[in-house]
């Protein structure tokens, strides 16, 4: 799994949010995926199950939206996690979730994508030459 897995999203959104999960990737050089449906069981465990299943779980960031349960789960590899913490993912699920109350999935997402891009970019270190 990889990419946005949604099947009610129009070709338009999901062409904008796939746009906006690349400028991401190149952003942060990590992966996205985005799941939006039901959640088989504790939304935390299955959008946990989804990021192992996907092709590089290290370097990927996985965003889970279950509508049914109103529930938002961002799940992140070890390598990812080195710059990204659960603060920031925290941050960006509260915007997302702000955005998706008011009726714009899309919009929330993007906006969460790119702030999880924006925590996650390695900080630039600059190394003295002696």
């Amino acid at each position: 799994m990889s990419g946005i897995h949604d099947h009610t999203l129009t070709g338009a959104q999901r062409a904008e949010l796939d746009l906006a999960m690349r400028k991401a990737e190149q952003l942060c050089r990590a992966e996205f995926s985005v799941f939006i449906g039901t959640s088989d069981g504790d939304p935390h465990d299955f959008a946990t199950s989804l990021h192992n299943s996907l092709v590089a779980p290290s370097r990927s960031i996985l965003i889970m939206v279950d509508p049914a349960e109103r529930a938002i789960e961002v799940v992140t590899g070890g390598h990812v996690r080195r710059s990204l913490g659960d603060h920031q993912a925290d941050l960006a699920v509260a915007s997302m979730a702000a955005s998706f109350a008011e009726g714009d999935v899309v919009g929330g997402l993007r906006r969460g994508i790119q702030q999880l891009a924006e925590a996650a970019r390695p900080e630039n270190t600059l190394h003295s030459g002696s």
